[in-house]
């Protein structure tokens, strides 16, 4: 059975802003998220943004209500995939922003983002380079430390 991760939000955003949602359906991992990131994706429909509907993508209920501390601390997506990775017994999720990635990690969960993602999909042969979609995401506005990017490249053989 494929490894499940627990992804957020913010990592399905840019996926489908630099056209790499097909990739992660290549890849060998069962992806999965709460309820609470596909009302998030659904709210940003309803706002204008597109759709986000990947059919690779399983959306798993939680089974208690989400903490009222981690939501004082996280917005209620990353919380909830907090949540549901621990609920499951799921060890890796994919968060990008920093805040959600230290709770992630405080709690002892791996912790990947879109680059960890690219990045194994080149090691599995699925994309034959990173940097176009690093060069998509910057040209759509996404940011990341120029450091982690040059990290990422580096060990990409880029």
């Amino acid at each position: 059975m494929n490894e499940s991760v627990v992804i957020n939000t913010g990592p399905l955003i840019t996926l489908a802003r630099i056209d790499a949602l097909d990739i992660v359906g290549d890849m060998p991992f069962c992806f999965v998220c709460p309820q609470e990131v596909r009302d998030e994706l659904d709210e940003g429909v309803q706002a204008g943004y597109s759709q986000i509907s990947p059919s690779w993508l399983k959306v798993l209920p939680l089974k208690r209500n989400l903490s009222p501390l981690a939501v004082i601390s996280l917005d209620r997506g990353e919380a909830a995939v907090i949540q549901l990775a621990s609920e499951q017994g799921i060890l890796r999720v994919c968060i990008d922003e920093w805040k959600g990635r230290r709770a992630a990690l405080a709690v002892g969960l791996k912790v990947t983002g879109v680059l960890g993602i690219l990045g194994r999909a080149k090691r599995l042969g699925i994309i034959p380079a990173i940097k176009p979609f690093v060069q998509k995401a910057v040209n759509a506005g996404i940011r990341y430390d120029s450091q982690l990017v040059k990290q990422v490249l580096c060990a990409a053989g880029e």
